[in-house]
């Protein structure tokens, strides 16, 4: 299981797929589901959605991965053919200088450049340690003028990424490129593959959604249209082992899944999510009973698509699940396939324990 999901995982995040352009990712993955027999579609927004039926007596559940990456778009070519872009999700700016950046043209085509970083031997003291807003960043591409970059196609509206990349790093861990969210994906994948035969399951719908990295919003559609009883979202969770996040929580690389129990994001927007109880406890007996360790979390600062999906209809129950992961949003994220296979297992084995026995009902619950 580890090398399939290994596998999936770095062909994902060599793939570019900005917010808002990610039909290569879906392409890929669409063929993926085609190879093991799973028909999925694609909604006006761009989500992918594969469907496994299931007894329709049972409490329906959607499972949500993002296909998307943060990074940056066009929004001027300067006369230099030096290019200016704006960010496109929660892209740090204290990262960006002196990153390698595809730029993502027409046709599959892409363009190579360099996110300028003023030469050392100019900078002032008082420069030293400023972090360069990104609206005074620009992009070198090596053209002459903005005509050579325009004949090439870029334009502006082009999406930008950090340029793909795969680090194997010692004891099964990854580093590089858009691990947020394409290592979820490919946990997907592998409970697609592991469950799509089995009987007397819950409905479950794979929905690998688009928009997460720009509004969260791009889910909200697919539950509009699948009116799940249940949503389980996958993403990362923050790792607090280095020394600069050891206040945040306990969650550890390589300390297995992690269940969040409280999300909130306290800038901008009064949203977040605390986990349905029932599902909680679902997913905690079920560790427990099998034997995989659950890591738990609770931040602020951080939004998942359960945010506004448990709003949809008559509301749905909700809850994040998620892998331990190092240095989010940057260039090299870091996660640990062990956690991933695990929170695999942990998945595949919680969805199988939903039978005519589970309620949602808080007051049951309550008891």
């Amino acid at each position: 299981m580890q090398d399939r999901i290994k596998r999936w995982t770095e062909a994902l995040m060599m793939i570019p797929g900005l917010s808002g352009f990610e039909d290569d990712v879906r392409r890929y993955i669409r063929a993926e589901l085609k190879v093991l027999g799973i028909n999925a579609k694609t909604d006006m927004l761009g989500n992918l959605v594969a469907t496994l039926d299931g007894n329709p007596q049972l409490p329906s559940v959607m499972l949500i991965a993002h296909m998307d990456q943060l990074g940056l778009i066009v929004r001027k070519i300067e006369a230099s053919g030096l290019i200016r872009a704006e960010r496109v999700g929660g892209v740090p700016e204290r990262a960006l200088a002196a990153q390698e950046v595809l730029l993502c043209l027409p046709g599959g085509k892409t363009c190579a450049g360099v996110i300028a970083n003023k030469s050392h031997h100019a900078t002032t003291p008082e420069e030293k340690y400023r972090v360069v807003p990104y609206q005074e960043l620009y992009i070198d591409c090596g053209f002459a003028d903005a005509a050579e970059a325009v004949a090439v196609g870029i334009n502006v509206g082009t999406p930008i990424v950090y340029a793909p990349n795969v680090v194997a790093l010692a004891g099964g861990r990854l580093a590089g490129t858009s691990v947020d969210d394409r290592a979820a994906c490919a946990v997907m994948l592998e409970l697609a593959r592991s469950m799509k035969d089995l009987r007397n399951l819950p409905t479950i719908h794979l929905v690998f959604s688009v928009l997460e990295e720009f509004n969260l919003r791009g889910a909200v559609t697919a539950a509009q249209v699948l009116q799940p009883d249940i949503c389980i979202q996958l993403d990362l969770a923050l790792a607090t082992d280095t020394p600069d996040m050891g206040h945040r929580g306990d969650v550890r690389l390589g300390g297995g899944p992690v269940m969040s129990m409280f999300s909130f994001h306290g800038r901008g927007t009064l949203n977040g999510c605390i986990p349905h109880p029932a599902l909680v406890r679902l997913f905690q007996s079920t560790a427990d009973e099998s034997r995989i360790p659950l890591q738990r979390s609770a931040h602020i600062g951080a939004l998942t698509e359960t945010s506004y999906v448990q709003l949809v209809g008559k509301g749905v129950a909700c809850i994040d699940m998620g892998f331990p992961a190092r240095y989010t949003h940057s260039a090299l994220e870091v996660c640990d396939l062990a956690d991933l296979e695990a929170l695999t297992h942990l998945l595949c084995a919680g969805l199988s324990r939903i039978d005519a026995g589970f309620s949602l009902d808080r007051d049951s619950i309550a008891e």
